[in-house]
């Protein structure tokens, strides 16, 4: 029988610390050539909107150790508004209902056959989150326990569970442009994690003595500035155009998630849109050398080193999601779901077929 998962029983199923674990070991398996990532692929066409655009994604990737593999699918609807810190890339819940779209497939390497069906909202957060979090483990002082957070999102939701999952964080400040949103997030946030949660009216006070700065925005310029970072410091970005590329220089230690890229991008008429973008995040990538710097796998493995000393400025650069972590994610959940008895069961009949395809 095929499980069919709501978010609700995904956020039941995938804690933080679960996820952290299964990546470590994913990430490692993936630095050994022991897992595979497929290539993202993009399809951007015109939609009944002029300030819109229609984009199919899909990712994937195979976890061998879990028996797992995961395709990733999402169908949006993109627009690029302008905000006082410039313009954004944001996300449009279109469907009925005013709802987002996007779907994880689990399959088993054992036999093929679909285990598992379910919206990628909640894994999506946790999977980002988590590889920050596998960062910060390795590369943040021992000490750390102030946070600044840029970005009142729900990204920066799971930044703020993951440095909490690998820190004893006693505070963290977080900014965002629009008050009501970063005062909405410092409450909800706060009672989840019972860490003392502060918004604050600028980036500069939230970055100004921290240990750990995590950049987890939407924006298209960049929001932190090179001169405000202190010894010490650990920085993580989520998003390559939030970044102030002197900051790769300033760093005296910096890893990047991997050095590929996206994968393969496929653009149609009408997609000006996002052009511009594009190649200011390749234009950035190339000034910080995102492409040579070593990658997570080879901090967790040991072939690069991290951290030397306590005043350090270290940097992880979270870039270039993989189908991959959907696929470790998915062993976690779907193990979890089985045993508590979450979701509807489905006839595994109705997703196979008697004849080849």
């Amino acid at each position: 029988m095929t499980l069919l998962l709501s978010n609700e029983d995904v956020e039941t199923a995938l804690q933080m610390p679960a996820c952290l674990e299964a990546m470590e070991i994913a990430y490692r398996d993936l630095g050994l050539k022991q897992g595979a990532n497929g290539l993202r692929s993009e399809v951007l066409t015109p939609t009944d909107r002029d300030d819109a655009l229609y984009s199919l994604l899909t990712m994937s990737g195979v976890v061998p150790r879990f028996e797992i593999g995961a395709v990733r699918i999402t169908s949006d609807i993109l627009t690029w508004p302008v905000s006082s810190l410039g313009p954004r890339r944001v996300k449009v819940p279109a469907a009925p209902d005013n709802r987002y779209v996007g779907l994880v497939l689990l399959f088993s390497t054992r036999t093929g056959e679909p285990l598992a069906i379910y919206p990628d909202g909640v894994v999506q957060r946790l999977r980002v989150g988590a590889i920050s979090g596998l960062a910060a483990k390795y590369l943040a002082r021992s000490d750390a326990n102030d946070v600044a957070l840029l970005g009142a999102g729900w990204q920066a939701g799971g930044q703020a569970l993951a440095i909490c999952a690998v820190r004893n964080i006693k505070r963290i400040r977080c900014f965002s442009p629009n008050r009501e949103r970063r005062e909405a997030f410092a409450n909800e946030m706060s009672g989840r994690l019972g860490v003392e949660i502060l918004p604050v009216a600028t980036a500069r006070e939230a970055v100004s003595e921290a240990d750990v700065v995590m950049c987890a925005t939407n924006s298209l310029e960049p929001i932190l500035s090179k001169e405000w970072l202190e010894r010490g410091m650990h920085v993580s970005s989520l998003s390559r155009l939030e970044l102030d590329p002197n900051i790769a220089a300033a760093a005296d230690v910096v890893f990047t998630h991997v050095r590929e890229a996206d994968g393969k991008v496929i653009r149609t008429a009408g997609a000006d849109l996002a052009r511009d973008a594009e190649q200011r995040k390749n234009a950035l990538s190339s000034a910080i050398g995102q492409h040579t710097r070593p990658e997570l796998s080879d901090l967790l493995l040991g072939r690069s080193p991290g951290r030397g000393t306590d005043r350090d400025i270290t940097l992880f650069l979270n870039y270039s999601g993989l189908g991959y972590q959907f696929a470790a994610a998915g062993h976690v959940i779907y193990t979890k779901a089985r045993e508590l008895g979450l979701g509807r069961e489905l006839d595994t009949n109705l997703y196979t077929s008697a004849v080849p395809s």
